[in-house]
């Protein structure tokens, strides 16, 4: 039950941190989003518990890129060609796939996962008293 909650807590954050960035890049989002967002803030934040504080901080942001990148493609396909929510669509933007994505961003997921990646260990540290992270950049 401990672990639930703290994936609902950390989701939950995840969650409103990924719909407030998006609020501040397109000037609103969608509820969807906070569903992805807290996906991918728990996904990015279980990387460290299935491959070690080891792995290199450039690694984990790169892995991190992917995953979100991933995960807003299965979005996309289930709000906006399944569902036809017409949530975003990135159609006009170069190296975009089927306007679900545009790999443009993914550059930007993987500037951005750093914050998250931090910020996943410090809750975990102050909040939920797991061991403070030691970060190796390469």
């Amino acid at each position: 039950m401990k672990q639930l909650y703290k994936y609902l807590v950390l989701s939950i954050l995840g969650g409103l941190i990924y719909a407030g960035i998006e609020i501040l890049w397109r000037g609103y989002t969608h509820p969807s989003m906070v569903i992805l967002g807290g996906v991918c803030f728990v996904i990015i934040g279980l990387l460290n518990e299935f491959y070690t504080w080891k792995m290199a901080l450039i690694s984990q942001m790169f892995i991190s890129a992917i995953i979100i990148t991933v995960l807003e493609f299965i979005t996309g396909s289930i709000v906006n060609l399944w569902l036809n929510l017409g949530v975003w669509d990135y159609s006009y933007m170069p190296y975009n796939f089927l306007g679900q994505i545009c790999l443009l961003y993914t550059n930007l997921w993987f500037l951005l996962s750093l914050p998250a990646i931090v910020i996943d260990d410090y809750i975990r540290y102050f909040f939920m008293r797991e061991e403070k992270h030691k970060y190796k950049l390469f």
